[in-house]
């Protein structure tokens, strides 16, 4: 396992009805490294985990539940076979493009190691929005990026540190329960009956999806 490409992105205007500050940071182009790593603070007030990045609405992006975005390239490589295109690492928007790692399947909660010093944990998966839809240029995107279930992981840093592209990747830790990213993508997205389940990550889950399950709950039982 090992991290790919390593990804930033710059400020890039966008003409999207949602995207309210009418700039974005989503087109990522991969860049040597060393880049550090660290928490940027809290939603809202951080922005990346990644030097270097730009994340321009940090209303919904950003900050320490979401400090940092993965994605395989072998899920990549699906969606080039599904699209017909060539697809670079960094396109969907990812920090780190990863080799060897199921990402979307990762636990909650679960632990990598990149390179020397960098620990990173698991906390959700991403939400599909009408800017990724745009960049990629392709038609119906959000509903077919939901029906495929692979939407990668966001992450909180633990340890900080310098990593590069090439670093090895090393689960360091894994939780005993069953809740991976696929799981939380699909109750959070169009199977809410699953909600109740997500309360087995505990307080490794982003605390906004957190809080929707325990909203459930309360109400359905």
């Amino acid at each position: 396992m090992k991290l790919l490409s390593l990804n930033v992105g710059r400020a890039k205007a966008v003409d999207v009805v949602e995207e309210s500050k009418k700039v974005t940071g989503i087109d990522k182009r991969p860049v040597d490294g060393p880049v550090r790593v660290a928490a940027p603070g809290p939603k809202g007030v951080g922005a990346s985990g990644v030097a270097g990045d730009a994340v321009c609405n940090t209303e919904h992006h950003g900050g320490d539940d979401q400090a940092v975005y993965a994605f395989a390239r072998e899920d990549l490589n699906d969606w080039e076979r599904e699209l017909g295109r060539t697809l670079p690492s960094g396109v969907f928007g990812e920090n780190l493009t990863t080799e060897g790692l199921d990402v979307s399947g990762a636990l909650i909660g679960e632990r990598w190691r990149i390179g020397a010093e960098v620990v990173l944990e698991v906390t959700s998966g991403r939400v599909p929005c009408l800017n990724f839809q745009q960049h990629l240029g392709e038609r119906q995107w959000v509903k077919r990026f939901t029906r495929q279930g692979a939407p990668g992981a966001y992450l909180r840093v633990i340890r900080p540190g310098e990593i590069s592209a090439g670093d090895p990747i090393e689960i360091v830790h894994r939780p005993g329960h069953d809740v991976t990213v696929a799981l939380v993508f699909h109750a959070t997205m169009n199977e809410h009956e699953l909600l109740p389940r997500l309360l087995a990550a505990g307080d490794a889950l982003h605390p906004e999806l957190l809080v929707v399950a325990r909203k459930y709950v309360a109400k359905h039982g």
